[in-house]
């Protein structure tokens, strides 16, 4: 069965507003994100929309006919000799840190007139990398994860039952090809498993010079399990030496270093609310696809709070904010983000129908002074409720935009 192309709108319109713009349009995410779909769906866009099919110039560097366009200056000449005078010519790479020296080859494009140049990547390591300095201030990011909630219930049917869809989309696999094999357990825990397996025994091995891959595993499963608390290089250390495997605080970083950047897993700071300061201790992690943990560790570990938590931390990032771990005095806010739309304290709750949780987490937010919004997300299927300007909200009908916290 050919895979069902998802438009992903919201990417699709960044890409089209980007259009013909002097800016070198870079998209990044985990592998097997919806990348590549993405691109071949604007591709689609620009065809609908008068562009000649000999203006568009697409490679894909993982795609073996392309192999040898991985060395740059025959990734520049491919290019150069396809490029149409007097009219726009769009070029697409797929995967483009395979290519050595790529920020030389998209420096040379992106002076010449009429060229508009659109880029994948699976790392973030290739816009952080000094190398890619050359390119800096010329482009723009846009960083693409998995299907959102709002995305998954779209393409399965509307807004019925959440409850059901939310359960299998946290069961299941946020990955777009996932909904291929919805109905195949055995199949989606397969394909699930080469993804992981590609990006952190390959990818980050050997990106990383890592010769010891059942360590990085084993620091791999340490994080997924410990989604949504607070986390240090050296705790991840003193557990795994105590549990008889040896690993000192350095190569502890830079196995996060190399999780992070192939986006796997992503590391949310904390904050000081009252300070407004940033720490550099304890921070939190989060996994791109909560699927891809139970593919790992299956139910052990299983807690419906902060797989939540996970869940409304990637839409955070999905809409645009930049969020931390709140700090204010002695307690926890779970989520500060900070947008174009100002700031929002969020609380995330499987259930606050207990009294005793209830005032736990409004306690944090009673004590922030400020007037930005303030939220608790949960799963209780009750009337949304106010507590002295403290909204309570459904956290699926937020997801799914229903529901807004600011």
């Amino acid at each position: 069965m050919a895979q069902k192309r998802l438009e992903r709108k919201e990417y699709l319109d960044k890409l089209i507003g980007f259009r013909d713009k002097q800016l070198i349009k870079v998209v990044t995410g985990v592998r097997r994100c919806g990348k590549s779909t993405l691109l071949e769906i604007y591709q689609d866009y620009l065809r609908a929309n008068g562009v000649k099919e000999e203006q568009i110039v697409a490679i894909n560097l993982e795609d073996f006919d392309f192999f040898a366009l991985r060395e740059p200056a025959a990734l520049h000449r491919y290019i150069k000799e396809r490029l149409v005078p007097g009219e726009m010519t769009y070029v697409f790479v797929d995967e483009i840190q395979h290519c050595t020296d790529f920020p030389s080859v998209i420096d040379s494009l992106y002076i010449r007139k009429n060229v508009d140049v659109y880029l994948t990547g699976s790392n973030a390591y290739m816009l952080s990398s000094e190398i890619a300095t050359l390119i800096s201030g010329r482009y723009v990011e846009i960083k693409m994860l998995p299907l959102s909630f709002r995305e998954y219930v779209l393409t399965t049917g509307g807004n019925d039952n959440l409850g059901a869809k939310y359960r299998q989309y946290i069961q299941g696999s946020s990955f777009p090809y996932s909904l291929e094999l919805k109905d195949n357990p055995s199949a989606l825990h397969d394909y699930l498993e080469g993804v992981y397996h590609t990006i952190v025994v390959k990818d980050i091995a050997a990106r990383k010079k890592i010769s010891d891959t059942m360590m990085l595993e084993s620091v791999t499963r340490f994080v997924f399990d410990s989604i949504g608390s607070q986390l240090s290089t050296k705790k991840i250390a003193d557990t795994m030496t105590s549990s008889g495997r040896k690993i000192d605080v350095k190569t502890v970083e830079r196995y996060l270093e190399g999780l992070m950047e192939s986006f796997i897993i992503y590391q949310a700071k904390r904050y000081n609310i009252r300070g407004k300061q940033y720490l550099k201790t304890l921070e939190k992690y989060y996994v791109v696809d909560i699927g891809m943990r139970y593919m790992l560790l299956g139910t052990s570990g299983t807690d419906v709070g902060h797989f939540l938590e996970n869940i409304v931390y990637l839409e955070l990032l999905r809409r645009g904010y930049e969020v931390y771990i709140g700090k204010i005095d002695d307690l926890e806010v779970d989520f500060v983000a900070r947008g174009n739309k100002g700031v929002q304290y969020i609380q995330v709750a499987a259930s606050v129908r207990d009294e005793n949780t209830l005032g736990r987490e409004l306690a944090s937010l009673q004590r922030i002074s400020d007037n930005y919004p303030k939220v608790i997300l949960t799963l209780d299927e009750d009337p949304e409720a106010d507590y002295e300007g403290i909204r309570r909200i459904n956290a699926l009908d937020w997801l799914v935009g229903k529901a807004e916290s600011n």
